[in-house]
Order: C-alpha cells, then sequence, then structure tokens
C-alpha cells in the first residue's frame, strides 16, 4: 500500500512537471512566433517603403529626363544660333525691315574720361523709372551719382501716352525737391540737360530724336508707337513748367556700353539680362551700308541690335510646347521670340506652364486640384522664385516645401515632387544662359574681337540668377574654344542711366 501511494504521488509529480514545462516551452514557442512574425511584418513594410520610394524615384527621374529633351540646347544647335544672329546682324546693318533691326545710336565716340559738368539722367528700363544726378569731376571720375526710383504701375503700361510722360516729368520734379533740395525755379535757373534711357525699339534720327517701332516688355501705352518720345517728353516738361533739354536720347544697352567704357577703354559691347534682353555694340561705319547720316570722324558708330526680336521666323532655335503657348498668351505673339527665352519677364512664367503640364498629367503633385492652387495664375511664378528655387541646397528641399505653400497654397509635396520642380527651374535658367553666350559668341565675331574685349552686362537676371553667369561662361567656350578665356564679363550695375549722363556730356563737348 504504502509503495501504491509513492507510485501515485511520483506520478502526480511527473504530470504536473510535464505540464509546466510544456506550458513554459509552448508559452516561449509562441512569443518567439509572434516575436518573428512582427519582424518579418516591420520587413516587409519597409520593403514596401523602400519600394514605393524606389518607383517614386523612378518616377522623377523618368519625368526630369522628360523635361530635359524640352529644353536642352546642344552645342550644335548653340554653333547654329550664333552663326545666325551674325547672319542677320550683317542684313540689319545692311538694310531696314530686317529680324534683326541694328540701330544706328548716333554715338560715334567712347568716353576719353575727361567728360566734365552736373547732367541728369531718366532711365526707363521696364517696371522701374529711375532720376539720376551725375556730377562728372575734371580729373576723369564720377565724384557723385544721386538718384530715385519710382515703380511704373500697371495702370500707366496701359494707359495713354500723356499719362506716362507725365509721369516721368512729375517724377523729376520730386527728385528735384526731395534728393537735390532745390526749388523748381532755382532749379531751372542752372538749364540742365539730360539724357533719356529709353529701352524700347526706337527708330533713331539723331542723337536725340527717334520713333518708338513698337512696345516690349508688357507696355501697350497708347499714342506712343510712332511719335518721337523726346519730343513726348519735352512736352511734359512744358506741362509741368521744367526748363530741361533732353541732350541725347540713349538705349538702355548703348548706355551700359558707354558708361562701362568710361573706366575700361577695352569695352566694346553692351548687354541688358534683366526684365527683357538687349545688346549693342561698336561697329565700324564702313560696315554700315544703310547709313545715309553722312562722314563720321571717329569711324565708328555703337549699334543698337535689338537682338530681342531673333528668330521670330523660328529658323533656328527649337520651341518647346511651353514658348508657344507663352508666346500665344502675350501681349505681342510672334513677337520677341529671343526675348521671351531669355529674360527675366518671362523665365518665370515658362517654369509654370511646364510645372502646369506636369501637373495636368499626374506626374506631380497627384492629390491636388491645379485651380485650388496659385500655379494656374499667369505670372504668379516669378522668375525671382526660380531664383529661391535653384538656391536651395538642403537635402529635404525645405525652402521650395516653403514657397510652394505660402506663395501657390501647395501643401504637403513630396520630396521627389519638389526635386521635379528644381529641375525644371534649372532647365529653363540655363537654356536662357546658353542663348544668352550664343548672343555674346556672336557680338564678339561679328567685331573680330577674339583676341580680347570687355562685355558689360547690366540687369536683375545676369545679377541675381544663381549660376546665370557661370552658365554663359562655360556656354562661351563650348562656341569660341580657347578664345573665350580672352572676352570679359563686367557687371555694369545701374549703367544704363550714367551712360545716358555721359552722352549727354558727349553731346555738350562736341
Amino acid at each position: 500500500m504504502s509503495s501504491d501511494l509513492i507510485s501515485s504521488s511520483n506520478l502526480f509529480f511527473f504530470n504536473h512537471t510535464l505540464t509546466f514545462i510544456f506550458g513554459i516551452t509552448t508559452g516561449v514557442t509562441i512569443f518567439t512566433i509572434l516575436r518573428t512574425l512582427q519582424d518579418f511584418k516591420a520587413t516587409s513594410q519597409q520593403s514596401t517603403n523602400n519600394a514605393v520610394k524606389t518607383v517614386a524615384d523612378q518616377d522623377a527621374e523618368y519625368i526630369k529626363k522628360r523635361i530635359e529633351a524640352d529644353f536642352t540646347i546642344s552645342r550644335e544647335t548653340l554653333l547654329r544660333v550664333t552663326k545666325h544672329i551674325v547672319m542677320e546682324m550683317k542684313r540689319g546693318l545692311h538694310s531696314d525691315g530686317q529680324t534683326l533691326k541694328m540701330i544706328p545710336s548716333f554715338v560715334t565716340n567712347l568716353p576719353k574720361g575727361t567728360e566734365t559738368g552736373s547732367y541728369l539722367a531718366l532711365d526707363l528700363g521696364g517696371s522701374n523709372f529711375r532720376v539720376c544726378e551725375i556730377l562728372l569731376s575734371t580729373d576723369g571720375t564720377r565724384v557723385r551719382c544721386r538718384q530715385k526710383k519710382f515703380i511704373v504701375s500697371e495702370e500707366l503700361k496701359k494707359g495713354t501716352s500723356e499719362m506716362l510722360f507725365d509721369f516721368f516729368a512729375d517724377a523729376v520734379d520730386i527728385f528735384i525737391r526731395e534728393v537735390l533740395g532745390e526749388s523748381t525755379s532755382d532749379f531751372n535757373a542752372e538749364y540742365k540737360k539730360l539724357g533719356f534711357t529709353f529701352s524700347f525699339p526706337i527708330k533713331q534720327t539723331a542723337l536725340n530724336q527717334g520713333t518708338l517701332m513698337v512696345w516690349t516688355k508688357g507696355f501697350t501705352t497708347s499714342g506712343v508707337v510712332g511719335k518721337d518720345v523726346v519730343n513726348l517728353l519735352q512736352e511734359a516738361f512744358h506741362r509741368k513748367n521744367l526748363r530741361i533739354t533732353a541732350a541725347a536720347l540713349v538705349n538702355d544697352t548703348v548706355g551700359t556700353l558707354i558708361s562701362h567704357a568710361y573706366s575700361d577703354p577695352q569695352t566694346n559691347a553692351g548687354v541688358i539680362l534683366g526684365t527683357g534682353t538687349n545688346a549693342a555694340y561698336v561697329e565700324r561705319i564702313e560696315n554700315i551700308p544703310k547709313w545715309t547720316g553722312g562722314p563720321v570722324a571717329s569711324g565708328k558708330m555703337v549699334i543698337n541690335t535689338e537682338w530681342g526680336a531673333f528668330d521670330e521666323d523660328h529658323i533656328v532655335i527649337p520651341l518647346t510646347k511651353f514658348d508657344k503657348k507663352l508666346d500665344r498668351a502675350s501681349n505681342n505673339p510672334g513677337k520677341q521670340t529671343f526675348e521671351k527665352m531669355i529674360s527675366g519677364l518671362y523665365l518665370g512664367e515658362i517654369s509654370r506652364y511646364a510645372l502646369v503640364d506636369l501637373m495636368k498629367t499626374g506626374f506631380i503633385f497627384k492629390t491636388k486640384n491645379l485651380e485650388d492652387s496659385l500655379l494656374s495664375k499667369p505670372y504668379h511664378f516669378e522668375t525671382a522664385y526660380m531664383s529661391r528655387i535653384e538656391r536651395d541646397h538642403s537635402k529635404d528641399l525645405s525652402d521650395i516645401n516653403a514657397l510652394l505653400g505660402d506663395v501657390f497654397k501647395i501643401f504637403d509635396s513630396t520630396l521627389e515632387e519638389r526635386s521635379v520642380v528644381k529641375r525644371v527651374c534649372e532647365l529653363v535658367g540655363l537654356r536662357a544662359a546658353r542663348l544668352s553666350a550664343a548672343g555674346i559668341a556672336a557680338l564678339v565675331t561679328k567685331m573680330n574681337k577674339l583676341d580680347g574685349c570687355t562685355v558689360a552686362i547690366d540687369g536683375s537676371v545676369f545679377e541675381h540668377y544663381p549660376h546665370f553667369g557661370n552658365r554663359m561662361r562655360d556656354a562661351l567656350f563650348e562656341l569660341l574654344g580657347i578664345s573665350a578665356e580672352n572676352i570679359d564679363f563686367a557687371q555694369a550695375r545701374d549703367g544704363s542711366g550714367q551712360g545716358a549722363a555721359l552722352i549727354a556730356a558727349l553731346a555738350d563737348n562736341v
């Protein structure tokens, strides 16, 4: 009996021990299985995320390559553009009515540094109007330059000639009183002479006479085309009782050239890369068959090319569908083709058209409604925003993200979408720089200055757009080879206004 009890007890203990061990083993096994499942789920989720990210990256790269195909201009195309510009320059010098107007400026001398006196300058370049006073000393240095800037409203751009030119006269009156600290009567007693920079296509008939051929840069002011703009200005001065004589009518590129030549005698060309674009250069009189103004003692003439109109017949520069859309919606369809691919007025709008197209086709901002974003608003994507976008080198492109949200109401963009936006801006800006370089290469080639010259450049795009000058320089080497080392790009800030005063001084000292 005793042994039966022991056996029963042992059996009871053994069974419970097995149960306990099995319970522990089962618990460990279940825990292990659950842990394995969690690890698998996490790994699977990570793989899924990586796959999604890879797809997004691939989509972004595909989109970028698609846009690159639209906006990339090869070296071969640039060479053709350069040769075609030179050919059109020669045609414009031979006769009127050509694509490039090649307008004689009646400026036949460059400054020597000995010009003296006090002169006013007015400078209308686009959205800004400046009034300047420049005092030239006897030792040939610019000792004082005082100026005041005024904003030209959209109402004035689309108003009447009297409204616009009265605005100019009022600005001069304000400048006299607020900047010079003189009364109108005291100022009138000095009888100032003035240089007027008017940065639009002018048919110039004398140094201080010229009629507007066509408005550009978004202006449509009535009663100015076909009129002598100096007469319109003098009439406005008369209405405001201002005793001022406009001694010189100057294009901004001519003014930029003259201003920089005052300190650098090697300067033979002036280029504007800002709201609009244009170029001027020094040409020999014998190369201007259409010149009928008689002998020129210096044998030279500064020519205003009006190169913004280059390739209006669409022969050599490939146009994207975005360029064509911009042109159709512009104030001057079919005109200023070169300018619409280069200037600050249009670069942002080209980028906007490209981004809208990508949005409509579902490549970017797929969850966003175009009409709810300000990307649908014409000219709301300013060229200044392109500059800001290109300057964003952060890992997550955070400033682009902020810009899209704050300015365009596009929130929660992905990194891939922001990278596409940046690439669009880079390509539009790069194309503009390369085309600008082709224009400069044409000027240098036409002047036969491959052995060396200075090109004075003014304008907000050249000055403020990231990498623009370096991109131009790289393209110039593609076009001119080692000779590009001999060509200097010189920043000529506010050169157009100072150049106008210098040209008035040149006229005064003749």
